[in-house]
């Protein structure tokens, strides 16, 4: 069986371990929702006071109850992490770190160099690596792809790339992580159908794009669409 066949069949039956890279107001309801879907999921995170809190059945996001991590903690299949080097075990593994805005106002990509040069010093052949994080069209074919091809991956082969743009709006109690539409964008054919059919059990409406970068400019549109809005209504204030 190939590793693309082998990954979907893991997928399917809901054995696929997903990573979570980041477990801030993004990535821990990402966490949360895969665990409830019944996938065995492990978070990561830079900051061990954050495992350290979830092991304990407490929340540190505002909107997410201790109710529902204690929950998702108690049944065994989720936990969380420090130890990059566990990122072997994971099948999928989907980056939700940060990128802050610098001084000139630009994104500041380098916790993504960090964690994808974390996921390639112990990638695999047959996993499935989707970048998250908020940043400009061809971040995730510049940065995760050559890192990755690297340590001799081949992309649409033995390992998959894609992208899917963070749509979060935390206390929305009517929009949560379940309900709004995933965009997904692929390197190839390969990748796109493999993390379509990853979030696809997880999150209610998947909609497939046509390239990693038709996802990274969704999510650019989005962010500036928002901004312009929020300027106009100032203004008029």
């Amino acid at each position: 069986m190939n590793p693309k066949e082998e990954l979907l069949g893991k997928i399917a039956s809901r054995s696929a371990r997903v990573g979570i890279i980041g477990l801030g107001y993004v990535g821990l309801p990402l966490a949360l929702v895969f665990e409830e879907a019944g996938f065995p999921v492990l978070g990561f995170d830079v900051d061990p006071k954050k495992p350290e809190a979830l092991h304990r059945g407490e929340s540190y996001i505002k909107h997410i109850g201790p109710d529902r991590v204690a929950a998702a903690f108690t049944h065994g299949r989720i936990a969380a992490t420090t130890d990059f080097a566990r990122l072997a075990e994971c099948d999928a593994i989907l980056i939700c770190v940060p990128t802050p805005l610098g001084k000139h106002r630009e994104p500041d990509i380098s916790y993504i160099q960090t964690t994808a040069e974390a996921i390639a010093a112990v990638a695999r052949p047959g996993q499935l690596v989707v970048l998250e994080s908020t940043t400009y069209p061809g971040t995730t074919r510049e940065e995760i792809l050559p890192r990755l091809e690297a340590v001799g991956l081949k992309c649409g082969e033995t390992v998959f790339v894609a992208f899917s743009p963070e749509r979060e709006d935390p206390g929305n109690p009517s929009f949560h992580t379940r309900n709004i539409p995933k965009v997904v964008g692929g390197y190839d054919a390969q990748s796109l159908a493999l993390a379509a059919a990853c979030y696809e059990i997880a999150i209610d409406n998947v909609v497939q794009v046509s390239s990693c970068e038709a996802a990274e400019a969704a999510k650019i549109l989005e962010n500036t669409y928002r901004c312009v809005n929020i300027a106009m209504v100032n203004e008029l204030k």
